[in-house]
């Protein structure tokens, strides 16, 4: 029977990634710098392969320790929550949680689902609106937190996460070049919608708006029916989508970041255990499946804007 992997040296190696150094995670995990070159040697040799690569004077992760990041934070997580079922002083109340539509399909089921399981006793009620209506509800008190596409111009939110903002079209309707771009967005205030029209000006593409909506579902439906192009994060990436590149006269756009605006005045152990789980369910969440022979715009667009950590600071839009 393998000798299953130790939690502590696990905590310890996310430690190190989060941190990005052994000294910064012993700070974190309350250890010396040398107990935790200990634990990542004896993590090495557990799992029999490299996770470490010296990089000038610090290190950075090799191929296997970033297969293996994915699996640790798996781990962790699920450990808590088996932990968190059996706490006698789990927490209770309730939770008034706003997000818009594109995100809420995305990105809920799996915050929802877990948060759930880890803290039954929490009622949630969920709003989901345009992200400047939700801020609006959070400055009238109406929501305790909300999930909010950063705009540090409009409203201020912690980052926590960052991916490729893609034109798409139908991979089934080709796109007529002799023609304005037809567009379906969001309405005028949409903050991806400005940045697409811009986008397409500052190249002096003509295009033309011809959908506009709040519904990320009815957006897709316009999209993949042939009738129009349209700007989707990574994460919202749709089978029968085809992710449309320099190649296809589309300029790159400017990557996505996905804050958390919170409300004074609630419960801060529970305001801290949605925020935490908001923020590694959206920090672990991968790319979704896309067609083989749509895979290499998808790498050409994250190769321009790679994700980044939560927290890094990138242009503001």
């Amino acid at each position: 029977m393998a000798t299953p992997l130790d939690i502590d040296q696990l905590q310890t190696f996310i430690a190190i990634v989060d941190s990005g150094s052994f000294t910064k995670a012993a700070d974190r995990v309350f250890k010396t710098q040398s107990a935790v070159s200990m634990q990542m040697r004896r993590l090495e040799e557990r799992v029999g392969k490299q996770l470490f690569i010296k990089d000038g004077r610090g290190n950075r992760l090799s191929a296997e320790g970033e297969k293996l990041l994915n699996y640790a934070r798996r781990i962790i997580r699920l450990n808590n929550e088996a932990i968190a079922a059996f706490d006698d002083n789990r927490l209770e109340g309730t939770l008034r949680i706003g997000t818009p539509d594109d995100y809420a399909d995305r990105f809920m089921p799996e915050i929802i689902g877990r948060f759930a399981k880890t803290h039954p006793n929490v009622e949630m009620y969920i709003v989901c609106e345009p992200s400047p209506d939700l801020a609006d509800r959070m400055l009238k008190g109406e929501l305790d937190i909300a999930l909010v596409t950063h705009n540090p111009r409009l409203r201020v939110s912690d980052v926590v996460r960052t991916e490729p903002l893609c034109w798409v079209s139908s991979a089934n309707h080709p796109i007529r070049e002799d023609a304005p771009v037809p567009l379906a967005v969001g309405r005028r205030d949409c903050q991806w919608r400005q940045v697409a029209c811009a986008t397409l000006d500052a190249v002096g593409r003509d295009y033309q708006i011809l959908f506009t909506s709040w519904s990320c579902t009815v957006v897709a439906a316009a999209v993949l029916a042939g009738m129009a192009v349209s700007v989707v994060p990574e994460s919202a990436l749709r089978t029968g989508m085809k992710v449309l590149s320099q190649a296809d006269g589309f300029p790159p756009l400017p990557p996505v970041q996905i804050g958390i605006m919170k409300r004074a005045g609630v419960s801060p152990s529970l305001m801290n255990a949605i925020t935490a789980h908001i923020s590694a369910c959206l920090d672990n969440m991968t790319p979704p499946m896309v067609d083989d022979d749509l895979e290499g715009d998808v790498k050409s667009i994250t190769r321009i804007y790679p994700r980044m950590r939560s927290g890094q600071i990138l242009p503001s839009w």
